[in-house]
């Protein structure tokens, strides 16, 4: 295993993604204070120009509010179809030029180029890379190198907009050392609060605090912050492949060829991936539907979406392929679902024309499903009428909305 010394990560990040992409489908948004979300009052701002953020304005926060703040802003509603298939054009250029690469969300990568200032040199490489992704895709990046995954993100965040920084092994502690604490990864609201309450600012206050104090303080949290204010990341580049899925199926006691019956596995079988994704803080890119006959005939029918989370917008497609798929009006012995072409994200980002209201019953929905487990709480299309248990091997449960 290489030491830290002849580790280089170099962390890639799209700047203002979705404004980006925006900018590119219309020039006239460029300079200007733009706002990419739902356009209802009960919406909320999934991206932001940095035009925006001078008043205040960041991601997550109500429309409404936001309008406030900058009266006239621009407001686009989102175009998830046009920025995956951005993400993908970008992914494209680097999986052709990358050695061992990550794609840790829609718009960010991890590329692990350790050896190759051997040939080179790492910043070299890097910098012709991302010369060449702007040029390809006509989009901005920025990108942090570094000895690890984690003082090159922050590498980034410090080289936005639109630039570059490198930092030398050895010089790690001292880059994060007058940052403030909000600037390490995974460090929110209440961590950052926690730890000011205790007279912790800085990265290099909480650096020297022992590690044994933040363990009493936070549990195996603390010890995690007491490294990453250290400069310490082992953490290694996972290579991104695009068939990584996540998928399930039923093979029935009974092959049948009652429609309404498959119709309800298909929203239970969506239901309970689309929350695997979420659990996994993922989105998929890609839908593929299984039938098997019961004839033992097999076919598959798949399609590229925008990455996505969420169970309406997942579930409509899976009934689509299935409405497609299923020709020969035989019985069926066997459906299945997978989802692939996975990046890390959340829902909020998808949701564009859905209100707070409707993100916030998914997080409640996930609550409780964390707590009591995913087949506590379904869709009312779910539920199997008695006369039809013969036919599954579903176990009692909640109904919450009809699909």
């Amino acid at each position: 295993m290489l030491s830290l010394q002849q580790r280089a990560i170099a962390h890639l990040d799209l700047d203002c993604f979705f404004v980006s992409v925006e900018c590119q489908q219309d020039s006239s948004l460029l300079g200007k204070p733009l706002l990419v979300g739902g356009s209802s009052d009960r919406a909320v701002v999934s991206a932001c120009s940095y035009e925006a953020r001078r008043y205040g304005i960041h991601s997550a926060m109500p429309m409404k509010t936001a309008l406030r703040l900058c009266p006239h802003a621009i407001v686009r509603s989102g175009d998830m179809e046009a920025y995956s298939n951005k993400s993908r054009e970008v992914t494209e250029i680097i999986a052709d030029k990358a050695p061992l690469y990550e794609k840790s969300s829609i718009d960010e990568f991890y590329i692990d180029i350790s050896g190759m200032d051997k040939f080179f040199g790492s910043l070299k490489w890097t910098t012709e890379l991302r010369k060449t992704i702007m040029k390809e895709s006509g989009l901005p990046i920025s990108f942090g190198l570094a000895s690890n995954k984690l003082v090159s993100k922050v590498a980034t965040d410090e080289a936005k907009p639109n630039g570059q920084l490198e930092i030398l092994f050895g010089e790690e502690k001292s880059f994060l050392a007058p940052l403030k604490i909000e600037k390490i990864p995974m460090v929110g609201k209440e961590t950052a609060a926690q730890l000011r309450r205790r007279g912790v600012e800085t990265v290099k206050t909480l650096s020297e605090v022992p590690v044994s104090l933040l363990e009493a303080w936070m549990g195996k949290h603390g010890i995690s912050l007491w490294k990453k204010a250290n400069g310490i990341d082992e953490t290694p580049v996972i290579p991104y492949y695009e068939q990584k899925s996540i998928s399930t199926e039923n093979t029935f006691p009974v092959d049948t060829i009652d429609m309404e019956f498959m119709h309800a596995e298909l929203v239970r079988m969506t239901e309970k991936i689309a929350f695997e994704l979420r659990q996994q803080n993922k989105l998929t890119g890609c839908i593929t539907v299984k039938i098997r006959y019961s004839d033992f005939e097999t076919v598959t029918k798949q399609m590229s979406i925008p990455y996505c989370c969420a169970d309406h917008i997942l579930l409509e497609k899976v009934k689509e392929l299935f409405k497609k798929l299923y020709d020969r009006r035989l019985l069926v012995r066997l459906i299945g679902v997978r989802f692939s072409h996975l990046v890390q994200g959340n829902y909020q980002i998808s949701l564009f024309d859905d209100s707070q209201e409707m993100i916030a019953l998914y997080q409640a929905i996930d609550q409780i499903k964390n707590r009591f487990g995913w087949e506590f709480l379904m869709k009312g299309t779910n539920v199997v009428p008695p006369e039809k248990k013969h036919l599954s091997r579903q176990k009692e449960i909640t109904p919450y909305f009809k699909v």
